[in-house]
């Protein structure tokens, strides 16, 4: 079984890292162990690329050709060379249209700029959460549909979980098929391009490499993992993981605050 997986994927908070939201001494060693035996980390997340960099380069991805999946799938980064492998973006045409539904359901919405978080509808104490867990300084301006004229890779509208998943049916039927929009957390719901998804990206990733997705571990907790979880060869769930997200899994692990990836690399890698 050793030889079977030659790359693994990770959702960073809750799984990668602590609640702390650090990677731990054991699951570091790790995940540089089977590196340097010539196996591939990639980790996926819904942050955008600059809240990752920093896990990136703790884990020395650039050595040993690692990849960055970044915003649920909307772009991956080859972090050896830079290359982006994909990206795709929402219209620009769609902005005031999403902005306009976040002011009715009364719920932050927000975006990027280079390593900016762009606030629109005031901030809140989620959208301040997104700021200190990407380590990346936020701007609220005040015409968010007028400001954001360039393509972005999503949207996130952070608020009381009611209120999310209020918005999440909302924007579904508003919405249909031009975007995919699902929570990542009971506070955060996710707005990105017409089927990306980290499942849906990490099937372009294994088409670049020439591999296949039985020879893939994807480790996850939240909503936004379960589409990987369910993708790969061996689909983890963390025993932190979301209950729904448990029942796709082909094995749960121990918790983030345990060295559940740890543990996942020394039974299975």
């Amino acid at each position: 079984m050793s030889e079977t997986y030659e790359i693994i994927v990770l959702d960073l908070d809750g799984t990668l890292t602590n609640s702390k939201k650090v990677i731990t001494p054991k699951t570091k060693d790790a995940l540089m162990r089977i590196q340097k035996e010539g196996k591939k980390v990639v980790l996926a997340s819904g942050r955008p690329t600059g809240g990752i960099v920093k896990l990136a380069d703790e884990l020395d991805l650039k050595s040993y050709g690692g990849f960055v999946l970044a915003f649920n799938g909307g772009k991956i980064i080859n972090y050896e060379t830079g290359e982006i492998v994909y990206n795709k973006t929402i219209p620009v045409e769609l902005v005031p249209a999403v902005y306009e539904q976040a002011c009715r359901l009364g719920v932050g919405v927000l975006t990027y700029k280079g390593n900016t978080i762009i606030h629109g509808n005031g901030v809140n104490e989620y959208s301040r959460n997104e700021g200190k867990i990407n380590g990346m300084p936020m701007e609220e301006v005040d015409n968010f549909a007028e400001y954001v004229d360039y393509p972005v890779n999503k949207f996130l509208m952070t608020g009381e979980p009611e209120k999310i998943a209020k918005a999440q049916d909302v924007m579904r039927q508003t919405f249909g098929e031009q975007l995919n929009i699902f929570r990542s957390e009971p506070f955060f719901l996710e707005i990105v391009p017409p089927s990306i998804d980290k499942a849906y990206s990490l099937g372009k990733l294994l088409e670049y490499l020439g591999e296949k997705k039985e020879q893939m571990i994807c480790c996850g907790d939240g909503f936004n993992d379960k589409s990987m979880i369910a993708f790969a060869g061996l689909g983890v769930a963390m025993a932190n993981a979301q209950p729904e997200v448990k029942e796709v899994a082909d094995y749960i692990t121990t918790s983030n605050d345990e060295d559940g990836v740890a543990l996942v690399i020394d039974r299975f890698m």
